[in-house]
Parts: structure tokens; sequence; C-alpha cells
């Protein structure tokens, strides 16, 4: 096996797993309505990065780690606040000013941290694939066994708490586990086009799906084909597999709209 053949399984096995990701994570960010976390996620992880790349002198961690972190700070943030939103929008201009501040301390290495603006599927690591295979099965564990609750809180919380679910603490599991997604899925295609592939799958399967079941299974089918498609283009022109996905899963989405 030659070295294109590795990074194009290693790409092959991402795309299955960010397509998890995008079926379960995206679906409930959809469901909940908090398409504003997967950008906030994002954009906290590079602080997160940031800050354990610049303490690496002293305590030596996987900047992964420091971005889940910081993901999962926003993800408070936004379980906590009446505005959502307004939380993480704020969360995000303070993890970003943190961001640049811990860049400044790195000036050599900030290379690293700018790199997960910009994923490449073709460039994925043996390490990358098994950090994201480890997280996302941590995360479809947490769906298989919390789904239901997941789904009640998302769809009728008030409905939720009078049948004596602990609403706080399943918003804040699930508002996580959305985040912490959204930082797998950042090791693939970076966090400018994270959100393009954790929420448009979804977006567009609630607009044609009509069951919550058909949302999960069709969002998962749009997020693969599309990162199939990406990676089978960007073999043969000098394209990044990794936008050519997020072009058609969201042009996939702007489809949809016509069905209104």
């Amino acid at each position: 096996m030659n070295m294109l053949d590795e990074f194009i399984i290693r790409a092959i096995i991402a795309i299955v797993l960010l397509s998890i990701n995008a079926s379960l994570a995206g679906s409930f960010t959809i469901f909940k309505d908090v398409p504003f976390l997967v950008a906030g996620s994002a954009h906290a992880a590079l602080a997160g990065a940031a800050l354990f790349i610049a303490i690496a002198g002293w305590i030596t961690m996987d900047p992964f780690i420091g971005g889940v972190i910081f993901a999962i700070f926003i993800a408070l943030s936004a379980s906590k606040a009446k505005q959502a939103n307004v939380a993480i929008g704020i969360s995000f201009a303070f993890s970003m000013s943190l961001a640049v501040l811990f860049i400044s301390l790195i000036k050599e290495q900030a290379a690293r941290v700018w790199g997960l603006l910009f994923g490449d599927l073709l460039l994925l690591t043996n390490h990358d694939i098994l950090i994201m295979s480890t997280f996302t099965t941590l995360l479809l564990i947490i769906y298989l066994v919390f789904g239901r609750e997941f789904l009640f809180i998302s769809f009728d919380r008030e409905g939720a708490e009078v049948s004596g679910i602990n609403t706080s603490l399943f918003n804040l599991l699930l508002l996580s586990t959305i985040s912490v997604a959204t930082v797998v899925a950042m090791k693939a295609v970076g966090a400018i086009l994270v959100y393009a592939m954790l929420v448009a799958p979804a977006a567009a399967a609630n607009k044609v799906a009509d069951g919550v079941n058909k949302v999960f299974f069709m969002a998962a089918l749009f997020a693969l084909l599309s990162g199939f498609a990406g990676l089978i283009i960007a073999l043969y022109l000098p394209f990044s597999p990794s936008a050519i996905a997020a072009i058609m899963v969201t042009s996939i989405y702007f489809f949809t709209l016509k069905k209104d």
C-alpha cells in the first residue's frame, strides 16, 4: 500500500465519522434551534488548542483536549442563560480574544492553531483518526443511551419537566455533545467549514424528511455523499475536498428550500 492509499483510507474513515456526527449532533442542533453553538464551539476550540500549545513546556497534552474543554465551556454558558444565542455570542467573543492572546505567546507555533481553521481530509494522520474515532464512539454511546431524553427536551421541555426528567442536566449534556462533535468534525474540515458540514445536512434533512428517524438517516446520507464527492473530485482536480464537500452539502440545503 503506497502513501496515497493510506491518505485516502484515512479520509474515507473521517468522512464516515463526520457523517455520524452530522446525523446525531447536527440533527439535535436543528431540533434545539442552536446552530450558532456550532460556530461558537469551533472558534472557542481555537483558544483551547492555543492554550494547550502555550503551556506545553509545563504540561504536555493534546491541543484537541484543550479545544474540547473550551467548546464545552460554550455549551455550559448556553445552558445556563435564558438567551442562549446571546450567551454563545459573548462566549464566542471571549474565546476568540483568548485565542489571539495565546497565539501572541506562541508566535513560532501559531501555524498549528491557525491550521485548525482549514481542515484537509487528505492530510489527516493516524492519530487524528484515532481521536475522531474515540470521541465519535463516546458520543454515539451517549446518544444511544439518552436519545429519548434528548428528543423529549428538544421538542417539549415543559412536558419533560412534568414527567420528572432533569431537563437542566440533560440540556447541558446535549449541548456539550454538540460542542464536542464540533471539535471532532474540525479535525477533518476545519473551523471555517465545520458549520456547513454539521448543520447543513441536518437542516436539509429536516426540510424533506417526514419523521425524526428519517432526519437522522438523511442527514448522515447528505454528509456522506457530499464528503465522498469532495474526496473524489479532489483526487482529479486541485481542489480542497473539504471545500467541495461543504459547497455540495450547502447546495443540497438550498435545493430543499424550494419545497417551502
